[in-house]
């Protein structure tokens, strides 16, 4: 009797390790492609700060009203807040599928290759990444990017910029038609941004030059504010920015200097300066991951995923009629309707021109005008930066294809018109 209690006690060893390895190691019972029931989903985001970000408050807007569209309760979202971009965003990642997440989010580039290392270990769990670039290289089934073609909505106020330069011109002829922006880091998503800011202001005023002053930082509301005092102080008359804080909106609002803002609305804090804002509005991003993980299928989630204007992706804020120009609302609108319609197209290359040296553009052909007529983007980041996809159309409307060749940009032309002040490419 005993040997054969000894031999059923073995056998139920091997059993126990032959179903642990069929399931393999840091997955759930179910296997990545089960349905989940609504009531036992969790979503798990990782922010870089918190809410006083007001890069980090839209995402967390954003996972609210997707909660609420989709009928979630508190306890099935939980945030991991001011997770620097380093193995701590691993363990926040770590610590979230150990209560119970089904899909995790992160939402700064520097998170990317830690949320990865955490996608390898735990393979029946989505892993969602804003701005990254890897997925379409890494190609593993629960690890996903996705950005949105906000160039179009940097486009959009820029051309409310142009509006309020030209109105400002008008009723005073010695108004200088230079404007000034705040840029966190020399990224190619800071320059596609900025750049495409640019071009809608030119459009309306075409003789108009722009500085750029970094931070290097994406939050630094003391940097920020210094940055624009400096471009004002310099003798720029409209300030715009891509970074997180109100640093650069309280600078315009005290020396009265009109601004355009990125990610929220400053019209309750910055009454006489704000413009408009436009952002990312990732509630249609977070309601499809939520939608497909309790489908059972995860796996559909897009590799790399580019939302736009028409997915309502890409918006506005409410305009601020009382700093805005006149006809702003109305003319914005009207040059939605043309990139929607593909009737216009914001990096269509004889909307500037561009300078090659060995140090700037390196990996651009222009002709005898400076018209850019090729570019090695790289797209498949890698550590050395290599160029590697040409991203400028040969055919038809000649221009540089943001965002078709990975969701987050890969713009990082120096444009003739804008001046880089404390940087070196």
């Amino acid at each position: 009797m005993k040997r054969i209690l000894s031999v059923i006690l073995v056998m139920s060893m091997l059993l126990s390790c032959f179903l642990f390895a069929s399931c393999g190691a840091g997955e759930k019972e179910g296997g990545a492609d089960a349905p989940v029931a609504k009531s036992d989903f969790k979503l798990g985001v990782i922010c870089l700060h918190d809410e006083k970000s007001t890069y980090d408050k839209n995402f967390i807007d954003a996972v609210k009203k997707a909660q609420k569209e989709l009928g979630l309760k508190d306890e099935q979202i939980i945030f991991k807040k001011n997770i620097p971009e380093t193995n701590a965003c691993y363990d926040a990642a770590a610590d979230l599928v150990d209560a119970g997440c089904n899909v995790v989010f992160a939402n700064s580039f520097g998170h990317e290759s830690f949320l990865l290392k955490a996608a390898k270990e735990f393979k029946d769990v989505q892993f969602c990444h804003a701005t990254g670039t890897m997925a379409h290289t890494e190609k593993l089934p629960n690890f996903h990017n996705a950005f949105a073609e906000i160039y179009e909505g940097r486009y959009l106020v820029g051309i409310a910029a142009g509006l309020k330069l030209k109105e400002m011109m008008d009723k005073d002829p010695t108004v200088v038609p230079k404007i000034g922006y705040v840029g966190a880091f020399t990224y190619a998503e800071v320059i596609s941004g900025y750049t495409s800011f640019y071009l809608g202001v030119k459009e309306i005023v075409p003789e108009v030059t722009m500085e750029v002053q970094f931070t290097g930082s994406w939050y630094d509301e003391i940097e920020e504010k210094n940055a624009a005092n400096a471009l004002i102080q310099n003798g720029c008359v409209l300030i715009s920015q891509h970074a997180d804080s109100m640093g650069a909106p309280t600078a315009c609002e005290e020396k009265g200097i009109p601004n355009i803002s990125y990610n929220i609305s400053n019209a309750a804090a910055c009454p006489k300066t704000f413009i408009v804002a436009s952002k990312i509005d990732w509630t249609p991003y977070f309601k499809l991951i939520c939608e497909k993980t309790m489908a059972g299928k995860g796996k559909e989630i897009p590799v790399d995923y580019t939302g736009t204007i028409e997915t309502g992706s890409v918006v506005l804020t409410e305009i601020n009629e009382k700093a805005a120009a006149a006809g702003t609302a109305k003319a914005i609108e009207e040059y939605k309707k043309q990139l929607v319609g593909n009737t216009r197209q914001v990096f269509e290359v004889k909307n500037f021109t561009a300078t090659v040296t060995d140090e700037k553009n390196k990996n651009a052909t222009t002709d005898a005008k400076g018209v850019v007529t090729s570019y090695m983007a790289d797209v498949d980041t890698d550590a050395e930066f290599a160029a590697d996809t040409e991203v400028v159309t040969k055919t038809g409307v000649l221009m540089f294809e943001e965002s078709k060749y990975r969701s987050a940009p890969y713009f990082d032309l120096q444009i003739d018109g804008i001046k880089l002040l404390n940087a070196k490419f």
